[in-house]
């Protein structure tokens, strides 16, 4: 349903960009950060039925419970209301996240740009240095991206995914600002954060 929803508006708002583009854009909408952003905007954390471990553990901010629960409430708005009404609740939480998307440029995808770029330049496949801290229910991950010799980006997320997001966005300004300037990258540093 949500999927649906978002497709079409993508292609009747943007009926010029190719199909790619438009996966993109989709991609950046329909997906668990968005979803449990959309979560957190509305306060639905604060009216999930949690167990105690997950209670004791922040389950109410953790996006997979959030995202999670976004789709089962458009589900259940669906079929209790129809397609139509449905349609209307999606558009209302999830419009203001398409325009965003449909701004972002490389940034709807940053480990997808910095491949696309690093490919482009000829600079190699680009591989993420991954550390982590803390306890198993609450990791923190650190991440950095090796593009041919050096190390690039820095950045730190509750997932390795969203970590290596962080360090593809700050790796890709460092390779594209060199690339622009005609000079080799300079990695930010040799070792891993």
């Amino acid at each position: 349903m949500l999927g649906v929803v978002v497709t079409e508006t993508l292609y009747r708002t943007h009926p010029d960009l190719s199909e790619g583009r438009l996966a993109k854009l989709r991609a950046a909408v329909v997906n668990a950060r968005a979803l449990a952003e959309v979560g957190r905007a509305i306060g639905l954390g604060e009216h999930v039925m949690l167990g105690r471990g997950e209670e004791a553990t922040g389950g109410r901010e953790k996006a997979s419970i959030l995202s999670d629960t976004v789709e089962a409430v458009i589900g259940a708005i669906h079929l209790s209301g129809g397609f139509e009404v449905s349609a209307a609740v999606v558009h209302r939480l999830f419009d203001p996240l398409i325009e965003a998307a449909s701004a972002m440029g490389a940034g709807l995808d940053w480990k997808t740009s910095l491949q696309e770029l690093a490919a482009a330049h000829a600079l190699g496949v680009p591989e993420y240095v991954i550390a982590d801290s803390g306890p198993d229910h609450q990791k923190t991950f650190t991440a950095q991206v090796r593009v041919g010799e050096g190390l690039y980006g820095n950045g730190t997320g509750r997932s390795k995914k969203e970590a290596e997001q962080a360090a593809a966005e700050t790796a890709y300004g460092e390779i594209a600002a060199a690339v622009a300037l005609g000079t080799p990258a300079a990695p930010e540093s040799a070792e891993p954060a």
